[in-house]
């Protein structure tokens, strides 16, 4: 596996700000992006399928719950896949988190960006944040996965 590193802020712009609600207050969770025509493990990864390739990235709920995201480890190309299996690490300044393939396959692109740029994860976790792209092996992995709306039942849950 193919370590990619990239700066890490010591406090200072990275850092989170956080605000105290007054008691009895509650505050409005904000809504993340669920894309129809995508597909979604509960593992929060997102898949789009375009021929025998599937993109793969971490859904905007995650990245939401992660926060500010600081390091990316990416798999090398040619890495064999099973579904389900752990194919790097997103390390945010709240915590550490592994990614998990929703499909079997070999990859055969990663996101170079993300390794000087991790932060796009955050900013466009459907576009630009992107993680891997696999040509798949079994596409019947796409059965076990959820559409939109079913994705969106499972994070309200």
């Amino acid at each position: 596996r193919a370590l990619h590193y990239a700066a890490r802020p010591a406090g200072g712009p990275g850092a989170l700000a956080v605000r105290a609600a007054p008691l009895g207050v509650v505050l409005p969770r904000s809504m993340a992006t669920v894309i129809d025509g995508l597909k979604y493990a509960p593992s929060h990864e997102w898949a789009k399928v375009e021929g025998d390739v599937a993109t793969v990235g971490i859904t905007d709920h995650a990245q939401s719950e992660l926060g500010d995201v600081v390091f990316v480890e990416l798999p090398e190309v040619g890495t064999v896949l099973d579904a389900k299996d752990t194919f790097g690490v997103v390390e945010s300044v709240k915590a550490a988190s592994d990614v998990y393939s929703p499909i079997a396959g070999e990859v055969v692109e990663i996101n170079e960006d993300l390794v000087n740029e991790p932060g796009k994860v955050n900013t466009g976790a459907f576009e630009d944040g992107w993680m891997i792209k696999v040509k798949m092996s079994s596409p019947a992995d796409l059965d076990e996965m959820m559409d939109a709306g079913a994705y969106t039942k499972h994070c309200d849950e």
